[in-house]
């Protein structure tokens, strides 16, 4: 199979990245700086428009790495050309958009869909919803964790995410947050059906530099507009699950010091397990009763169902990258297999929808300042 990838910018890159890890021909690109880009990265097509990639019937795949404002588009586009679709979460700017790609898709049924919630990917995920799965820890009781970045912390930083119209309404809990929502969820196996949100603009100006800036890049540019912001710099998440199950989430890109810390613990009634992605490499479990201890990623002691998804021997780190080789492996040997109605291992356009929903119950939620049911 060939892929091609709209959208160069950090992650983008990792995209074409992993495929050619992967050995997965990447057979051009779009992007709105395409030769410069298509040059650097040593890809043979830089195409001109979306129409001509879709036209391009050597492509099997499309990547959508590019705001989310053009993600329903590209993707519902890419689809009708008959094209499978790798899309960059959110999967679009609300459920009405959400809900139309999947509506689109079921039109199409020779054509698979997957929205990039690589979290998941890390070896030690695999082994935490094994280990729940397991009743390793019991009952889940409680879940909770926080997000933390630190790239929007000045003032002078910008990027497009800081745009409602490019980003959307909501910019943490979409950007970050949807994350941690799809692991936990993923990881117990129980949905969030109730939301108690307290959201936070704490950075109200921003000086929006005339000239371009990549993500987690500073600007260098001293010409500058000052730009009221209107989406949330931080939020803090109270849940309630399926089967009882209660939770809180912190999300930020505030949080100086903090580079990209994705940490979780799960409580339960006989033991509870704890992450963080800073150092994905090590599980940490706790019992009352007994020792804790620390699992460090090693496949020839990892459960089988994580065993699958490590590369590398016990010893060697396996970090963000790898997330994307070890997901791009499991959608492409599923289209590759083309049994389109067997369950899919990957996170779809549906979990892609419901994080969405989720957004929009928690930014109800803030603005009633009251408990919101996911609907």
């Amino acid at each position: 199979m060939r892929a091609a990838v709209i959208g160069l910018g950090f992650i983008g890159r990792a995209h074409v990245e992993a495929l050619r890890r992967l050995g997965i021909d990447v057979a051009g690109i779009l992007s709105t700086r395409t030769d410069k880009m298509a040059k650097a990265l040593n890809i043979p097509k830089a195409y001109r428009s979306l129409d001509e990639l879709l036209a391009d019937k050597t492509v099997d795949v499309v990547h959508v790495c590019t705001p989310n404002s053009m993600h329903c588009e590209q993707a519902s586009k890419a689809i009708e050309a008959g094209k499978h679709v790798v899309c960059e979460k959110p999967l679009a700017m609300s459920t009405a958009e959400t809900a139309s790609i999947i509506k689109l898709s079921k039109k199409h049924p020779k054509v698979c869909g997957a929205v990039a919630y690589n979290i998941r990917y890390y070896p030690l995920s695999y082994e935490a919803r094994a280990a729940v799965k397991k009743g390793m820890i019991g009952e889940p009781r409680l879940v909770h964790g926080s997000y933390l970045q630190d790239w929007l912390t000045f003032p002078s930083d910008w990027n497009w995410r800081l745009e409602p119209e490019f980003g959307g309404t909501s910019r943490v809990t979409a950007d970050i947050g949807t994350h941690w929502m799809d692991l936990i969820t993923w990881i117990i196996g129980r949905q969030i059906t109730q939301v108690c949100a307290d959201l936070a603009t704490l950075v109200p100006v921003r000086q929006k530099p005339r000239g371009a800036v990549e993500t987690f890049q500073e600007s260098k540019d001293n010409a500058y507009d000052e730009i009221k912001i209107t989406t949330e710099d931080c939020a803090s998440v109270l849940m309630r699950l399926e089967g009882g199950t209660r939770g809180v989430m912190t999300v930020s890109q505030i949080s100086p010091g903090r580079k990209n810390r994705l940490w979780y613990e799960i409580d339960g009634s006989e033991g509870s397990l704890s992450w963080n992605g800073e150092e994905p490499n090590s599980l940490w479990f706790g019992e009352r009763r007994n020792a804790n201890r620390v699992l460090i990623k090693d496949p020839s002691i990892l459960s089988p169902e994580a065993r699958a998804f490590a590369g590398y021997p016990g010893g060697h780190a396996e970090g963000y990258p790898d997330t994307f080789v070890q997901f791009f492996k499991d959608f492409y040997a599923y289209v590759a297999a083309g049994d389109y109605s067997a369950p899919k291992p990957f996170p779809t356009f549906e979990d892609g929808h419901n994080e969405v929903k989720l957004c929009e119950a928690i930014s109800e939620s803030h603005k009633q300042m009251k408990w919101v049911t996911v609907k």
